[in-house]
């Protein structure tokens, strides 16, 4: 994946966050003002420097433009800078590269709609079990390791949200949360998703606890779980190595 293309995804993720929810093609028309339908020009479309450019503003009817789109291409750019400082210019770069565009767009749609679309889960499960079949080098350790992780990631959290159900009298999250966990499991194997998925009940637990206590969340009231999988899922893939190794060094030391 080139600078440009990469430059093009930050900008395509805006429309996917958009236009899926909204059950627009994400394909045609090319980006355009909501309001009006003015199509914007190349130079107008660049990242970050199209919106400062316009001023926030549709350059044909003044609408103004939420300040959400600069904010998802900077996201962006710096989670593509971060995944090639900590791998340089390899395979894993550039699948994980796509698999954090996944984790961006549906954290954002789970934060707008509190839906997690299947059309984005499915894709990104297919997509990490092409990743890992292609970093295999034929090998098929890699590619089961996938299979098992989406397995596993759906049953997990299927049983949870079956469990945590039954003891709130109440859905304990929803099922778009199991299909994300798959997808998870198809890009980080059966090992890594339950890191993930750990430090996703971790944050969660956490920022909810504090939600409330500020009187931002009622108790019983539902939050988005998306995010917080995603960046259980941002972590692991870039630290978790290093977390498991430090894990395990200090509460099984090797005597």
């Amino acid at each position: 994946m080139s600078l440009s293309s990469a430059r093009r995804s930050a900008v395509f993720l805006n429309v996917v966050i958009y236009r899926i929810p909204a059950g627009l093609s994400i394909l045609w028309p090319p980006s355009r003002c909501p309001k009006c339908s003015y199509q914007l020009k190349p130079s107008e479309n660049v990242p970050i420097f199209g919106w400062l450019w316009l001023r926030g503003r549709c350059s044909n009817c003044l609408f103004p433009i939420s300040r959400r789109y600069p904010l998802v291409e900077a996201a962006s750019g710096i989670l593509f800078l971060l995944i090639y400082w900590r791998f340089g210019l390899s395979g894993q770069t550039l699948g994980y590269w796509a698999f954090f565009s996944w984790l961006l767009a549906l954290s954002l749609i789970d934060l707008d709609t509190m839906t997690l679309p299947n059309s984005l889960t499915q894709s990104g499960l297919l997509a990490g079990l092409l990743f890992q079949a292609a970093t295999g080098a034929g090998d098929v350790y890699p590619l089961m390791n996938g299979i098992f992780g989406a397995v596993l990631g759906l049953w997990l959290f299927e049983a949870i949200i079956l469990l945590g159900s039954l003891a709130l009298g109440q859905a304990a999250m929803g099922g778009g949360d199991a299909k994300l966990a798959a997808m998870m499991g198809a890009w980080l194997g059966w090992k890594y998703l339950l890191l993930a998925g750990f430090l996703a009940c971790a944050l969660g637990a956490h920022a909810g606890s504090g939600a409330i206590a500020l009187g931002w969340l009622k108790r019983r009231q539902a939050m988005p779980f998306g995010p917080f999988l995603a960046l259980g899922a941002a972590v692991t893939a870039l630290w978790g190595e290093a977390i498991l190794s430090t894990y395990l060094r200090l509460f099984f030391p090797v005597t």
